[in-house]
Parts: C-alpha cells; sequence; structure tokens
C-alpha cells in the first residue's frame, strides 16, 4: 500500500486542486496539520511512501485567535511560535539518519517560495549525501 503523508494545516488533500501535488499514485492520504502530528505519525508508524510538505504552519490557530479577541499582533506572534514544515524536515532528516534510511519521495505545496526552496534544499542535501556514501 502506497502511502502519502500530507503536511498541511489547511489545503484538504484529497480536493482534486492539490493531486498534481503528489509524488505518488496514493492508496492512503494521511493528512497531518502540525509539526506534533508529523512526528508522532512517522515515529508511531515509520515512513510513509511519500510526503508532501507546507512551510506555513499554525494559520488557523492565528485565525481563531483573532475570532476569540486577539490582537493582529498578537495573534501573528502566536503563529510564529508554531513549528514550520522546515522544522518537519529537519525532524525527518534526523530521524532518516538515526535509521541509516533515505527519505523518502516528497513534494512541496507550500505557497511561501523561501519557505518551499528552504525545505528542497535541505531534502535534497541530506537525500544526496545519503546516496553518494
Amino acid at each position: 500500500m502506497k502511502t502519502l503523508l500530507w503536511l498541511d494545516d489547511i489545503r484538504d488533500p484529497k480536493e482534486e486542486t492539490w493531486r498534481e501535488y503528489y509524488p505518488i499514485k496514493p492508496d492512503i492520504i494521511i493528512w497531518v496539520k502540525s509539526y506534533k502530528e508529523f512526528t508522532e505519525w512517522i515515529t508511531q508508524k515509520g515512513l510513509p511512501t511519500a510526503i508532501c510538505f507546507d512551510h506555513d504552519l499554525g494559520i488557523p490557530i492565528a485565525i481563531e485567535a483573532r475570532q476569540r479577541g486577539m490582537s493582529k499582533r498578537s495573534s501573528r506572534k502566536l503563529k510564529q511560535q508554531e513549528k514550520t514544515g522546515k522544522d518537519c524536515a529537519n525532524w525527518l532528516i534526523e530521524y532518516c539518519l538515526d535509521h541509516s534510511i533515505d527519505i523518502p519521495l516528497y513534494n512541496i505545496q507550500s505557497a511561501n517560495p523561501v519557505g518551499k526552496d528552504n525545505i528542497a534544499s535541505l531534502l535534497k542535501g541530506y537525500s544526496k549525501m545519503y546516496n553518494n556514501k
């Protein structure tokens, strides 16, 4: 069974729009929305066949805080405290190093171009190092 782990706090992976980002044709799609859910899923289940990354996580938390009356500035600070897709990529690399394995297939659907480049650079760098052993 091919499993796609979809990391994104907003975008529903089952919507047709996002299928172009799938690096595989998955049998199962697991949607995780935070660093905590991402790391817990992999820790408990092992690596999926493929992963799709978003960079900016925590937007729903900030929106909910604003709806409860929090100032825009405070809600922005709250969002910045959330770990990002780059943090997830760093954690994934550490996990793969600890288990002496390569990273799974991946793609990045983030709308943040700098964040997308940062994640891609990390993952490409690790995969290059791993495959040149």
